[in-house]
């Protein structure tokens, strides 16, 4: 049995805490794509974590934590994360590498900032954590892959094809050094061996534990709008950040996946480049910024301040449809506790007209929002525990944004804590 959680939006939904909170039921928690380009923050009884490379079943013993193969894994990133935790108390968690995943490389890294600078005003918004240079080596068949790691004259023959066009590149579009390929070899060899017990067949591992009738829990990172296809192209991420990837991403079938838990915010944040329809700016998007979650609105990876805004009904309605929600977690919900009237947006106005269907990104770009207003509740809901307990206008909203994205709403947050939950 297969579930799956993802963001509806741009990401930075909250996924972190409800993958941890789904994960006490789970034998198996997988990070399926991306890599150490976005973090899932976490509040637990061992303090507060952002975790960006290691899934979020960490904190749980009795859970075996899965990099699959579609994951970019900066291994030194991950050795690092995994020392933060256990230097906190956390007990060495249960994990296993895919000897499939590749390898962010260091160039990847030093591509991202290089081309982010190149291009200046037109930048794409990007963390320069390696993710599009990574991809791009991916599909172009240049990567390496971990298990090759283990045999010095593939990994060396493997990197000097790829150094070849690197080194042109790095010499005479950037007016950088080359890299060397002998201290590269010995850098990768020696993190090959830190990793080497946790490395096997994960695919495998997976398709034995669903056999076995074990609970998988699939994690995505960022979110629908951020899909290089289905998203806001090109201001998107380089892997799919889509449910139905995580079949190819995590190495299971999917006649295997149930359920698909699809994470929003009870307002829109948004790390990044691209199109925002309900932006706030002044002192009005600085309010909701620093109410926003447990330390305001800033990015778990960048501390870049997000963008914020008035819940998108367009955006979130076409980000459950095309992951194929099968329910919505709505979180932060106690943020908007101080508002007298609560914007909606229920539609978007481009040339002279409304639209409800969220548009391809040229349109998108001239679109502007359309809001409902719903009354406030102003009081804080945090402590409550029941759904019924909660204000008679904060059940109103949460049921009048269920109806606008056409997906049942049946986990609501309350608060940053794990057991800040209501379950409806």
């Amino acid at each position: 049995m297969v579930h799956t959680i993802v963001g509806a939006n741009w990401g930075d939904e909250g996924k972190g805490k409800v993958t941890d909170l789904l994960a006490e039921k789970s034998d198996v928690v997988v990070r399926f794509q991306g890599g150490a380009n976005a973090g899932h923050t976490i509040i637990n009884e061992y303090g507060k974590f952002s975790l960006h490379l290691l899934p979020s079943g960490v904190f749980h013993q009795n859970v075996y934590n899965v990099i699959g193969p579609g994951v970019a894994l900066n291994i030194e990133a991950l050795l690092s994360e995994l020392d933060s935790l256990t230097s906190r108390g956390v007990p060495m968690p249960k994990l296993l590498i895919s000897d499939r995943a590749q390898v962010m490389m260091p160039y990847h890294v030093d591509f991202d900032k290089f081309e982010e600078e190149r291009l200046g005003k037109n930048s794409f918004g990007s963390t320069k954590s390696g993710i599009a240079p990574f991809y791009s080596d991916k599909y172009a068949k240049v990567g390496l892959q971990v298990c090759q790691l283990y045999d010095h004259d593939i990994l060396r023959k493997r990197l000097e094809i790829a150094l070849v066009k690197k080194n042109c590149l790095l010499e005479n579009l950037y007016h950088k050094p080359a890299v060397d390929v002998d201290a590269l070899v010995a850098y990768l060899e020696g993190l090959a061996e830190k990793i080497k017990p946790m490395v096997c067949d994960t695919t495998l591992f997976l398709h034995k534990a669903n056999k076995e009738g074990k609970t998988i829990l699939l994690e995505g990172q960022l979110g629908t709008l951020r899909d290089p296809d289905h998203g806001i192209y090109p201001y998107v991420t380089s892997s799919s950040p889509l449910a139905g990837f995580g079949c190819v991403g995590a190495g299971v079938t999917p006649r295997d996946m149930t359920d698909i838990y699809c994470v929003t915010k009870a307002y829109s944040s948004c790390v990044g480049a691209g199109p925002f329809v309900t932006r706030l700016e002044g002192a009005e998007g600085d309010e909701l910024r620093r109410r926003g979650g447990d330390a305001g609105e800033y990015g778990a990876t960048t501390g870049r301040a997000r963008d914020v805004g008035w819940f998108d009904a367009v955006a979130t309605r076409y980000g459950v449809m095309v992951q194929g929600g099968t329910e919505v977690v709505m979180t932060n919900l106690d943020v908007l506790g101080y508002l007298d009237e609560i914007p909606v947006c229920v539609a978007y106005e481009v040339d002279g007209k409304q639209i409800t269907d969220f548009p391809s990104t040229p349109t998108l770009m001239r679109c502007k929002p359309v809001y409902e207003m719903l009354p406030g509740w102003k009081t804080d809901i945090r402590g409550i525990k029941n759904y019924n307990d909660l204000p008679e206008n904060c059940r109103k909203y949460v049921e009048t944004i269920e109806k606008l994205i056409e997906a049942p709403i049946h986990m609501v947050s309350n608060g940053p804590r794990r057991d800040e939950i209501i379950y409806r």
